[in-house]
């Protein structure tokens, strides 16, 4: 059993266990203890979003990085994957992001990347969770000149957006392109609008006066009807909705109409695969993803392939397979060839450069694809109990897969981060997916609450 960390890190209530500072100097220690290779003096970058409790973990986070002898390079509030970027660039020996990336601000989080830039894997986060536990730690602090110091990084922001820039096909640019852009108040408040526009476009921003508690509050990617009313009054070309830690983007169409993850997968997939650079003609996405874009993708003569929630189990399977494009349907997406992990800001411009060469306004290239009516009911658990052994539970779902047949999908799935589980439907009615999601609820204890696709 893991005792801290979930599908992408450690997350939870601020100053409450395991979100304190007593746990965040600890994992700090154990962070610095297994970058020991080599002789050389070794460094640990740490970064943030715009959440009030940030400050608390840093502090804490850097004072055990250095009581093990390691220096620290704080660059302060920075996206998810500009810190595995600089941990990479800077040549660190791990990098450390403290962000409860769309939950409220009261929530925070620790996720870890390696020397490499991507994210630990199960056994790695194992490894720390012994180092913790088990206290083999506290007798192993150096002292006197072999303690470490912490340097911030002033042009830390810079840096970030000249790579993002990079990024963009040299013969392209944004001018005359009008681009809403909400930052939902988090770590991209900066870097997004100067990426876009430096580039020539013509920016509307949103959500870009972080005050520490309005991270994600009505605004971003889960929240995007902000976004999409400033499209239409603005007449903009395209929406930009990123999370507080901008690793994941939704999009909107100059005609308001919203697109997620697997939209703008199967964009993407399409335009690669023009150019000969789908690597096998293969995109890697979640059990998640929608029946849509499998099919849209089986059209094209694409594969798909699926994988457990979660973005570092997409990252994983594409380079076991060579593959360059995946991500998840909440719009985490990763293009291998320019990233380590899901970056918002490197699929907008993805987006933009598929718009820029083929001379097609968004809500055209969206005909690619045609989502399967989704239904995705959360229900609060009180315990997470083996699935397979909830008797009642499997008899349900059988019904419900009956009924479906070839024309749907079911999945029930406890969440990595808080105590619920989620169930996931998809067929050709959505008011009879709602029926048969909440018959399956039934089975569980609490309340429901229903999303739809």
């Amino acid at each position: 059993m893991r005792r801290i960390f979930g599908t992408d890190g450690v997350r939870g209530v601020a100053n409450v266990h395991p979100m304190t500072s007593e746990l965040a100097l600890k994992l700090g220690r154990a962070i610095a203890y297994r970058t020991r290779r080599g002789k050389h003096r070794r460094r640990v970058l740490i970064g943030k979003d715009t959440r009030l409790s940030g400050y608390m973990l840093e502090t804490a986070m850097a004072s055990g990085v250095c009581s093990m002898g390691a220096d620290v390079l704080l660059v302060g509030p920075l996206p998810t994957p500009g810190i595995a970027h600089l941990t990479q660039t800077m040549r660190a020996d791990a990098g450390v992001v403290i962000s409860a990336s769309h939950n409220p601000f009261q929530d925070n989080g620790i996720k870890i990347f390696d020397a490499d830039g991507f994210k630990l894997d199960d056994a790695q986060e194992e490894e720390l969770e012994r180092l913790i536990f088990e206290g083999e730690l506290e007798r192993l602090g150096p002292t006197a000149n072999e303690v470490g110091k912490a340097f911030r990084i002033d042009d830390a922001a810079g840096r970030y957006v000249v790579a993002l820039k990079h990024i963009f096909p040299r013969e392209l640019n944004l001018e005359g392109v009008r681009i809403v852009v909400d930052c939902a108040h988090g770590a991209a408040y900066k870097v997004a609008p100067e990426v876009f526009a430096e580039l020539g476009a013509r920016v509307i921003p949103l959500g870009v006066k972080p005050d520490g508690r309005n991270i994600n509050r009505g605004c971003g990617s889960l929240c995007p009807d902000a976004m999409i009313q400033a499209v239409r009054r603005h007449h903009a070309h395209l929406g930009i909705a990123l999370d507080g830690d901008a690793d994941r983007v939704i999009m909107a169409t100059e005609k308001g109409e919203l697109l997620d993850g697997d939209h703008l997968m199967a964009i993407c997939a399409r335009f690669l695969l023009s150019r000969k650079r789908l690597a096998k003609k293969t995109v890697v996405a979640t059990v998640m993803s929608n029946l849509g874009l499998e099919r849209a993708l089986a059209g094209m003569g694409v594969r798909l392939l699926r994988t457990a929630v979660g973005d570092r189990y997409v990252v994983e399977r594409m380079r076991q397979g060579g593959f360059v494009l995946g991500g998840e349907q909440s719009g985490h997406l990763i293009f291998l060839d320019h990233a380590t992990t899901g970056d918002g800001v490197v699929a907008a411009l993805m987006i933009l450069s598929v718009m820029r060469y083929e001379d097609r306004p968004l809500s055209e290239l969206a005909r690619v694809m045609t989502p399967v009516p989704q239904v995705i009911l959360n229900q609060a658990v009180a315990e997470k109990k083996p699935i397979e052994e909830m008797p009642e539970v499997q008899r349900r779902v059988r019904k419900v897969e009956r009924e479906l047949g070839r024309e749907g999908r079911v999945l029930v799935r406890y969440s990595g981060t808080e105590n619920k589980v989620r169930i996931m439907l998809e067929g050709p009615r959505r008011e009879r997916l709602q029926e048969f999601a909440t018959a399956i609820a039934r089975a569980f204890a609490g309340t429901p609450r229903t999303q739809g696709r």
